[in-house]
């Protein structure tokens, strides 16, 4: 592990390994690594041959950059775009199959974006990495293919916020640079100038460079209780990335009647053994807590019986809408770990005009495993396997706040505006 961790930092200076180094040091941890050169791609768009092979030639490229036009990214910023370079394709070996189109058979990986940050989420934790680092690398995978969407889609400004809070857009600009300069195939000048597209969006919208974009409202939040101040700020952003709103200022207004008394919505999201009921009760003691889990046995006997489900979740979802109707704090106490589960619970917070905190618990997974022995209620590791298998790591958009928690129980990140 010394070794790994010291081959890490030097990505933050000048180290420039091969991806045959790089599956040597990481291979390992990431055991998909291994299996890129049994990963076929579509001859159409990477006639270079197989995900290691194409993987290694992006690496490459973004080596050139970095010594010319990318030069200004160093540090832990440096060492962010190389890991996510070198794992941007990750999940291709679990989501590559074929299928016919037009009378041919073509290959595709559908979904391997958002697949490989889940997949790398409690993984990256076990290394001594900045949690900056982390984050920067989790979502460079998941959200690599999105500069090219935005343009071609012709999404407008709140498309661009909203993917500007998850991840930084000038990494995102050099990774696909080098995803693109990485492969042969007939589009490829014609990507190039569609991601020139993008990051002249990018700095025409102002999220090239991190502006501000409740720079106008500052003001008039400075004068407002501290409670409201956190309301209308969540809200003015969550509403500007999803477009109900095209100018700050009217999260003035849109507030106004619920700002100074909500209700405050508390999801959890965190594998078993993750610590999510200790933390929970250090940090909101007094709220009214729903735990599927204590309503599993009541109902059954059992935490682990899946009988009465849809009894069980309807009882949950009425004691979560009487909290929301007299403004209480409360909590919705799962794992969560299906965005599906997690956006019913956020949804029905936002009806009634909650705010509404994501708290996701990430842990290198031998903690996460060593934890859960230790706990009174247990899970068996086949469960938790099939944990790991369904996890669908959480992105910003889902709530108005989102907040990492860390094995100590400590803040690793909130979420405010373009990663800060």
């Amino acid at each position: 592990m010394k070794t790994v961790n010291a081959w890490l930092a030097r990505l933050a200076e000048d180290a420039t390994p091969s991806f045959d180094e790089c599956v040597a040091q990481l291979g390992a941890d990431l055991p998909l690594l291994l299996r890129f050169k049994d990963t076929p791609q579509d001859a159409e768009w990477h006639a270079e041959g197989d995900v290691h092979i194409h993987t290694s030639m992006v690496l490459n490229e973004l080596y050139q950059l970095l010594n010319t036009e990318a030069q200004p990214i160093q540090g832990t910023e440096r060492q962010a775009l190389i890991l996510g370079a070198c794992l941007h394709d990750i999940a291709k070996p679990l989501c590559t199959k074929s299928y016919e189109k037009e009378g041919r058979i073509r290959i595709g990986s559908s979904g391997h974006e958002d697949k490989g940050r889940s997949y790398l989420a409690p993984k990256l934790m076990k290394w001594q990495l900045d949690f900056k680092v982390v984050w920067s690398v989790l979502n460079l995978v998941g959200e690599h293919q999105m500069p090219r969407q935005l343009v071609l889609r012709q999404r407008n400004q709140a498309a661009f916020l909203s993917l500007a809070r998850q991840s930084n857009m000038q990494l995102l600009y050099w990774l696909e640079r080098a995803d693109i300069q990485g492969r042969f195939c007939v589009d490829r000048e014609l990507d190039l100038l569609v991601l020139d597209e993008f990051r002249e969006l990018c700095q025409y919208y102002g999220v090239w460079d991190r502006s501000d974009p409740l720079a106008n409202i500052r003001p008039a939040l400075a004068v407002l209780s501290s409670s409201a101040q956190e309301y209308v700020q969540t809200y003015a952003l969550a509403e500007l990335a999803s477009g109900k709103i095209t100018q700050a200022e009217e999260a003035l207004s849109t507030t106004f009647q619920h700002r100074e008394h909500y209700a405050h919505l508390v999801i959890t999201c965190g594998l078993s053994g993750s610590g999510k009921s200790t933390w929970l009760q250090t940090h909101y003691p007094d709220y009214e807590r729903i735990s599927l889990d204590e309503l599993r046995e009541q109902w059954n006997g059992d935490r682990a019986s899946q009988e009465h489900s849809g009894e069980i979740r309807q009882q949950a979802k009425e004691a979560l809408k009487a909290a929301l109707r007299v403004k209480h704090g409360v909590i919705w106490d799962a794992t969560n770990l299906r965005r599906d589960f997690r956006s019913m619970v956020a949804d029905l917070g936002r009806d009634y005009h909650a705010l509404v905190t994501l708290v996701v618990f990430l842990l290198p997974e031998t903690e996460l495993r060593k934890n859960n022995r230790a706990r009174e209620h247990f899970v068996p590791d086949a469960v938790l396997d099939r944990q790991l298998e369904s996890y669908q790591f959480p992105t910003v958009n889902e709530a108005h706040q989102f907040w990492v928690v860390g094995a100590k129980g400590e803040t690793l990140w909130r979420s405010g505006f373009t990663n800060d």
